[in-house]
């Protein structure tokens, strides 16, 4: 058994190059997915899953993240005058939802070197890295079978998706023994597996499998020595991968929770607006009626995808 995990990393600190132009002024991470920025999803998810003290590793330009979560005295009083308490609980969500601090990383050289940022911030406990690009759907508890699985064996865990060989070069790919076991208390089915080698973004001739880290960890605080360790990989930036594959050949256990449940990638401009569709068409407020234009939409496409002159009616 190992002491309990309270806290959790999130890395903001990127450019966010492949949404520009509109993060010339908005972090990425402050873009909405529906009527929130994918941030609060996220911090949301650790929340849920025991942690309540959540720190956000930060770069420049980014100052639009800690407002985000701070207090807004004027807009509250506003609300409050108008009686919005439905708005008004809105925001309190997004202040209150956990205790959130921040840390600057710097300088961009990598995942490993930002999660090396949190070094003081954790201390001797285990801890949880949550990557913004994946929204992992609130009836799927990934991370808290994660936990269950760190708490059990110790070490480290990481979470992994099959994502076909033809794909595997975009991620970091994993070598693995037998299954064990699924995660404790999981009734998804989720399988636990060894990991017995990591490698970054491998040719697809070349990949161990087609199981792919995504972006929920949790580590034990023996990372950071290992992160330090580590020479830049691909790149040229310091890759957690690479220092996850150095506990893993200093004989420390390294496990992953292959996932099977629904992941929202936010990480790309076609996948973001298909996360903004699936979530926005299950809500109960703009699911219905959403649905029901789609069906309109698409049945109103002239053949071969283009949108033609035709204007769908809202």
């Amino acid at each position: 058994m190992t002491s309990p995990t309270t806290k959790a990393v999130i890395p903001v600190a990127g450019m966010g190059t492949r949404f520009l132009p509109a993060t010339k002024a908005v972090p990425k991470e402050l873009l909405p997915v529906v009527d929130r920025p994918a941030l609060q999803y996220i911090v949301e998810e650790a929340a849920r899953a025991g942690l309540p003290e959540v720190l956000m590793v930060t770069g420049r330009n980014k100052a639009a993240i800690e407002d985000f979560f701070d207090r807004t005295p004027e807009l509250e009083a506003a609300l409050e005058k108008k009686g919005d308490q439905s708005r008004l609980d809105a925001v309190h969500e997004s202040t209150d939802v956990a205790q959130v601090h921040f840390v600057r990383q710097g300088e961009a050289k990598g995942l490993g070197h930002a999660v090396l940022q949190a070094a003081a911030f954790v201390g001797d406990e285990p801890f949880a890295v949550l990557l913004g690009d994946d929204l992992i759907d609130a009836r799927d508890h990934l991370l808290e079978q994660m936990l269950a699985v760190q708490s059990e064996h110790g070490g480290c865990v990481i979470a992994l998706l099959d994502v076909g060989r033809e794909n595997i070069d975009k991620y970091g790919a994993v070598a693995i023994e037998e299954a064990e076991h699924t995660a404790d208390g999981d009734s998804s089915g989720d399988t636990v597996v060894r990991v017995t080698g990591l490698v970054e973004k491998p040719p697809v001739d070349e990949a161990p499998s087609s199981l792919a880290i995504i972006g929920r960890y949790v580590l034990s605080p023996e990372v950071f020595d290992a992160i330090r360790a580590t020479p830049p990989g691909r790149g040229g930036e310091i890759q957690l991968t690479d220092a996850l594959l150095r506990l893993v050949e200093q004989g420390h256990p390294v496990h992953g929770v292959v996932f099977s449940g629904r992941r929202y990638d936010t990480g790309d401009k076609l996948d973001y607006l298909k996360a903004v569709v699936r979530l926005a068409v299950e809500r109960d407020d703009l699911g219905p009626a959403l649905r029901s234009w789609l069906v309109e939409f698409v049945a109103q496409l002239p053949e071969g995808g283009g949108t033609g002159e035709t204007t769908p009616t809202a």
